[in-house]
């Protein structure tokens, strides 16, 4: 079953989009990591996971919409 669930997921900072249609499934008890090179969007990942700045498309974590909410009611 997925824990963690990103479809479609874009976002930035201003008029700098940074990702571009992330999709990215990690299933209960799996570890991942993020791995790249500077600027490629792994900050911006997971600021966008956790409402930290604005992000298009589906966030979806233990089968609840993240997508929209604020960093408090996030975490």
């Amino acid at each position: 079953m997925a824990l963690l669930e990103l479809h479609d997921v874009s976002g930035g900072y201003g008029p700098v989009q940074v990702l571009h249609g992330l999709d990215v499934t990690v299933d209960e008890g799996e570890v991942a990591v993020v791995l790249g090179a500077n600027g490629a969007g792994k900050t911006t990942t997971l600021r966008a996971i956790s409402g930290m700045i604005p992000s298009s498309g589906e966030i979806i974590f233990d089968g609840k919409r993240l997508d929209g909410r604020r960093p408090e009611n996030v975490a």
